[in-house]
């Protein structure tokens, strides 16, 4: 260490990093007790996996829509498509605060019950007007999508969603061997003249929506809609998937209670998350369904996992139960407010070609049409080499897009950043 501190004029921490480095690669192997040497630079045979493909058969998720599902940019981009809030957006002084306690909390390091503790139950359960017995607490809302699917519905039967859709629906429905059938939804949600064609050609057993500040569209399912949509539900036997996403994401006037506060007989089963209003590494939703299914599902979560992390489920109860929370929320209606209004000007005014589908009253994306002819491909590529992120609308598509979309998203991004992206986007298209 000495030797090369004086060779190469470094510190002895530097030195040592770079050791640490050179180790990590394989090129070197330190000796306790007798030094560091050059590791031995045999070469490997080729190697073949040729042999896997067989093995694995078809692959059920589309490598490619999951990457864009993952896709994070680079620190330099304007993330003008994200599903998750800004970091100054967060209540990141409450979560330090709350964290730091429950560390301390002896049953933080404890079992829970597999279906989650009792007191986060209650708390959970309180918000959908269920037993607390109904939920179940899963590690985030697309845990919870994939976990419902594939309990609510037998591999290779069929999945109905609204369209477009949720990317990861689409993927959590493909990794539970299902098959998928989109319906047309409009302002108002899916069409329900449409969904029971589906139903009825189909012979689907569930449903996939998101009646609340629908991602990408932003649309909420009408009141008329609703009750049609339980109706449909009865008359054919089948579950409602309801991804509850956005409960606490709403901006004008009242966020529409769940679905699932109107179903009497166990149709509905609500998926919901503080990933998205809290953290993105509070990786914390639930599960709620009443009956059999709920029974099947809490009875199964041990082949999943034991339950999840006690840490991450007490600094979620304890932030629900705080007089941190309400205020959060109040604060974070303020500012998406601001940030959607921010986002639908800078449109109006450098996109004018660009038609938005209606101003979501809560939720974090907007939706816009573009021209005939668009290709969205090519232009969410260029937009990416300007460190622009916007979402391609093909990906929330079952089936091929009708039109060429765009899906932006204001919860990532300033009002200064999300005008500075839209005007850059204008140049790459123009």
């Amino acid at each position: 260490m000495r030797e090369l501190s004086r060779e190469f004029q470094a510190s002895a921490a530097t030195v040592s990093a770079a050791l640490s480095e050179l180790t990590a690669l394989g090129l070197v192997r330190a000796e306790p007790g007798r030094g560091t040497f050059v590791a031995e630079r045999g070469r490997l045979a080729e190697p073949d996996y040729a042999w896997q493909s067989q093995a694995l058969g078809p692959a059920r998720v589309d490598a490619d829509r999951a990457s864009r599902l993952g896709g994070y940019g680079t620190p330099e981009h304007i993330p003008l498509s994200w599903g998750y809030l800004a970091p100054e957006l967060l209540p990141h002084e409450e979560l330090h605060r709350i964290g730091s306690r429950a560390a301390k909390n002896n049953r933080s390091w404890m079992m829970t019950p597999p279906a989650g503790s009792p007191e986060l139950r209650r708390v959970l359960a309180a918000e959908y007007r269920v037993e607390p017995g109904d939920v179940l607490v899963v590690s985030g809302g697309q845990q919870g999508l994939v976990f419902a699917m594939r309990t609510l519905a037998e591999a290779g039967s069929t999945v109905i969603t609204e369209s477009p859709s949720y990317p990861g629906a689409i993927l959590a429905a493909h990794s539970a061997g299902l098959t998928l059938a989109s319906v047309p939804a409009d302002s108002d949600g899916i069409i329900p003249e449409r969904l029971a064609d589906a139903l009825e050609r189909t012979r689907a057993r569930v449903v996939y929506l998101q009646p609340g500040y629908a991602n990408p569209t932003g649309a909420v399912l009408s009141p008329e809609r609703r009750d049609r949509v339980l109706e449909l539900a009865a008359a054919h036997g089948a579950f409602v998937l309801e991804d509850d996403w956005a409960r606490h994401l709403g901006i004008d006037g009242r966020t529409p209670p769940p679905l699932i506060t109107d179903d009497a007989d166990g149709h509905v089963v609500t998926v919901t998350t503080l990933s998205k209003p809290a953290s993105p590494g509070l990786r914390l939703g639930a599960v709620i369904a009443r009956g059999p299914a709920g029974e099947r599902l809490r009875a199964s979560r041990t082949a999943d996992d034991l339950c999840v992390a006690p840490m991450v489920q007490e600094i979620a109860l304890s932030l629900l139960t705080s007089n941190a929370w309400p205020r959060h929320l109040k604060r974070l209606r303020a500012e998406l407010a601001e940030r959607r209004d921010a986002l639908a000007a800078a449109i109006r005014q450098h996109l004018p070609s660009a038609h938005i589908q209606g101003t979501p009253s809560g939720g974090i994306h907007l939706w816009a049409r573009l021209p005939h002819g668009s290709d969205t491909r090519q232009i969410s590529a260029d937009a990416y080499a300007a460190g622009v992120l916007v979402g391609d609308g093909r990906h929330f598509f079952v089936d091929e897009p009708p039109a060429p979309f765009l899906r932006f998203s204001y919860g990532a991004a300033t009002p200064a950043q999300i005008t500075e992206g839209i005007a850059r986007l204008a140049r790459t298209i123009t």
